[in-house]
């Protein structure tokens, strides 16, 4: 593993736990609404991150940098947003939290947000280093939300 993606495994495991463990130190009763809609984006979170898995494929990489001998993934999930996986993390975090009514949990999902559009900017500057093609793509596609953001 290279230095420079040491702090974003760190930190994206870091995130990992405090999005498990939010509910357990903190969470409200909650109504049954609140918790099927948190459980919809849980289920919908899952899903967009496991289409942008599968689109990559072999291009996946856990660290910031393209894997050597990758390809531009542009299409499926990648013709939505330029991150779904990130996204879908979001999503599904969000989602278990809303599930378990923690507010602590809500704000590491903002947090976690943020944290992936700051590392999704850093893993950019490589992939247009990489792939001629992609600040076309970066044009067309939106970097988490769909046709917003």
């Amino acid at each position: 593993m290279e230095k420079r993606g040491l702090f974003w495994f760190v930190a994206q495991f870091i995130f990992f736990c405090a999005i498990l463990f939010a509910p357990v130190i903190e969470s409200f009763d909650g109504p049954l609404w609140l918790r099927a809609f948190g459980l919809l984006l849980l289920v919908g979170g899952a899903t967009l991150a496991v289409l942008g898995y599968r689109a990559l494929g072999g291009s996946h990489s856990p660290w910031t940098t393209p894997v050597e001998g990758g390809r531009l993934v542009t299409v499926g999930a990648y013709g939505f947003v330029r991150h779904p996986i990130y996204a879908g993390w979001i999503l599904g975090a969000l989602g278990w939290e809303l599930l378990t009514c923690s507010l602590l949990g809500i704000g590491v999902a903002v947090a976690l947000f943020v944290f992936y559009d700051l590392k999704s900017r850093v893993e950019e500057k490589w992939l247009a280093e990489k792939y001629a093609g992609y600040p076309a793509y970066q044009q067309r596609v939106k970097r988490l939300i769909p046709r917003i953001y």
